[in-house]
């Protein structure tokens, strides 16, 4: 089983962006140690508690500091830019670092409809509707396959003569599902985001399926909130930061704080189904749960999402999942320190 990472950049009570910009590098670097083949960044606007706004950005900060790792996207939230300006960012990174750079892309806005509005182009931007056009258009701009009916068929993008990224489709619906299907790209289901339908997007990706010059078979990969502890006790108390977080609006709470916080019976409901459709627990817990998590969604590929308020937990946590699955350690690496 391939594991990768999604990280969101979280920003702890009393710590700054700052540092944690500077704690997703060294993530990167310690899980590429342990052996996990991809390092995604998510695209997140609006929010006090995540510093991942611009992942293209940090994808080249990432890149820099590793050398072997898959760094990429998850993703880039495609409907507020300009397809040309994407493949033009993405070709260049791939240029950087050729070899390494995967560009995930989505339909969801990152963020409330408030932020959405202030990212639009303005007046005439294009409608969700457009959205698989927009996916079309950059896997041609970046492989330089431009229909001629296309009247943007002159347009080729630059720098001239790079590598292609690896181009994944992201979602957590069955649009996004037909939508990679269609177009003949990986998928990729957020299971953290919705833990109901994804055996259906899955089935629904296969069915439309399309081989494609950039994929010649499906491939599907499964985003999973993920928590591993020495016992399952201290997991599921690791836990309450990220859901308090939900609630409060801000940065990733103490676990002392996230457990005196005042849930309302809806919210302590909706923690209990989250948890349900989580990975948290003990390294054989996990191990259980993510392979059950891959059978049902016939996946490929895991990519775990982890969120404590100390950093030191976050990287004992990939530790001890990659050691419960026997991943191969990269040679010459050597995982960050586990300290704050």
């Amino acid at each position: 089983m391939r594991l990768g990472v999604l990280d969101q950049s979280p920003i702890r009570e009393g710590g700054t962006a700052a540092q944690a910009l500077a704690e997703s590098a060294r993530l990167a670097q310690h899980v590429e140690a342990l052996g996990y083949a991809r390092f995604w960044i998510a695209e997140h606007h609006g929010t006090e508690g995540l510093a991942s706004a611009a992942p293209e950005i940090v994808i080249a900060h990432v890149a820099a500091q590793t050398s072997t790792i898959r760094v990429g996207s998850g993703g880039v939230m495609l409907t507020h830019y300009a397809a040309l300006k994407v493949a033009e960012q993405f070709r260049t990174l791939e240029t950087l670092f050729p070899g390494r750079i995967d560009l995930g892309v989505g339909r969801a806005p990152g963020s409330n409809m408030r932020y959405a509005q202030a990212m639009s182009h303005g007046p005439g931007a294009l409608p969700l509707e457009a959205y698989p056009q927009q996916v079309d258009d950059l896997v041609r701009y970046l492989a330089d396959a431009i229909v001629p009916t296309h009247p943007f068929a002159d347009v080729h993008v630059t720098p001239a003569g790079g590598a292609m990224p690896e181009v994944w489709c992201l979602g957590s619906s069955l649009d996004s599902a037909h939508t990679a299907g269609v177009l003949g790209l990986p998928f990729s289901f957020a299971q953290f985001i919705n833990g109901e339908d994804g055996p259906r997007a899955i089935a629904a990706y296969r069915r439309a399926f399309r081989p494609s010059t950039w994929c010649a078979e499906p491939r599907v990969s499964v985003g999973v909130h993920t928590i591993c502890a020495p016992t399952e006790e201290e997991a599921v108390r690791l836990s309450w930061s990220r859901y308090c977080m939900r609630f409060r609006h801000g940065p990733v709470p103490s676990v002392e704080t996230a457990l005196a916080f005042e849930y309302s019976q809806p919210e302590r409901d909706f923690i209990a189904y989250a948890r349900s459709r989580a990975a948290i627990g003990d390294p054989p817990g996990v191990r259980t749960r993510l392979e059950a998590i891959a059978e049902e969604f016939t996946a490929d590929e895991l990519i775990l999402l982890t969120i404590t308020h100390d950093f030191a937990h976050r990287l004992r946590s990939y530790t001890l999942v990659a050691a419960a699955f026997g991943l191969d350690a990269a040679p010459e690496a050597r995982p960050a320190a586990q300290q704050d």
